[in-house]
């Protein structure tokens, strides 16, 4: 029997506040966010392209998501809109949130804020497209230090411990120092020389915002790695100069890597999505020598399945308000 999460009428709410210090377990986040890619393919789920407004000056970014996750039968709406996106204007702004619907007896879930929600599914989106393209990597380089890669090392080392060196990319101390805590126990060693780092990684995972100034290049590459890209901080010639490349999914990559096209519009093909790649369907590399590239397209499936275990972790510790709503 589902729980109950709001008497009728009334509507759920968390803020980040409110999911503060829930007992939120790295390998089970993996978990989740696996499961709901696996569900795409063989469990019923569906997650549409996002719609995403632009505008020409760079003034905002919004987008809307759906999508339904079977294994847990949650639906998800997300809406997110960030304001001085370029951070050209000194005016940053970013708002989002999921409102989540259990699709097994109709009643709302939550409406939550998932500030933190989307960095942990990005992250462990990045860790399983490393894993599977570089299983026995032993250096990872983040280039970042904002949310997302402040996220990208605890998930990665959760999804691969025998990584031995752990390697950050970034202008702001502040931001290096929170890479440097977000390991307990493992030393991050902060680099000056982009090129010479990302010639010896395993692993490049681009996290960096739209400010970014240095990009890794595919000839700085050794063979046998892999870039990850959820933001910037990887050029776009890696993903055009790459041996193999693979996709959270295609047509969200489409509609979303508008900065990785060539100079008449085109875009390479993308050779394996990960939902095929977790079910041995497609290979995350063909040689071990290949170049690969990654993208990391945020899907709303996996904002489905991971707020349905947070908002249970939540109703679990009593966390959140109820209102009069409907």
């Amino acid at each position: 029997m589902p729980p109950s999460y709001a008497p009728p009428g009334q509507l759920w709410l968390l803020p980040q506040a409110e999911q503060e210090g829930l007992d939120l377990d790295h390998r089970t986040v993996i978990d989740v966010v696996e499961r709901a890619y696996r569900a795409l393919r063989e469990g019923g789920s569906d997650n549409p392209v996002k719609t995403i407004i632009d505008d020409p000056d760079h003034r905002s970014l919004s987008y809307s998501m759906v999508a339904r996750d079977a294994g847990s039968g949650t639906v998800c709406f997300k809406a997110v809109y960030e304001f001085d996106p370029r951070r050209g204007r000194d005016g940053y702004r970013f708002h989002s949130f999921v409102f989540l619907v259990d699709d097994t007896t109709g009643a709302p879930i939550a409406l939550m804020d998932v500030v933190k929600l989307g960095p942990l599914r990005s992250s462990a989106t990045t860790a399983l497209l490393a894993r599977a393209a570089c299983p026995d990597a032993r250096t990872a380089l983040v280039v970042g230090t904002g949310v997302q890669g402040q996220a990208a090392l605890p998930m990665l080392v959760a999804a691969m411990p025998e990584l031995e060196r752990l390697q950050v990319f970034g202008t702001y101390p502040e931001g290096l120092r929170a890479v440097q805590d977000s390991v307990g126990g493992r030393e991050v060693e902060i680099v000056e020389d982009l090129r010479r780092a990302a010639g010896g990684a395993d692993i490049v995972i681009g996290a960096a915002g739209l400010s970014v100034t240095d990009e890794v290049r595919r000839d700085w590459m050794k063979p046998g790695s892999v870039a990850v890209l959820l933001g910037y901080g990887v050029h776009a010639d890696v993903c055009h100069g790459a041996d193999h490349r693979i996709a959270t999914d295609t047509a969200q990559m489409h509609a979303t890597c508008d900065d990785l096209r060539d100079a008449d519009g085109s875009l390479p093909r993308v050779d394996a999505q990960l939902p095929d790649i977790l079910l041995g369907l497609a290979p995350a590399r063909r040689r071990p020598e290949d170049v690969v590239f990654a993208y990391n397209s945020g899907m709303a499936v996996t904002d489905a399945a991971l707020g349905r275990y947070i908002a249970d972790l939540a109703l679990a510790a009593g966390r959140g308000d109820k209102v009069d709503f409907w």
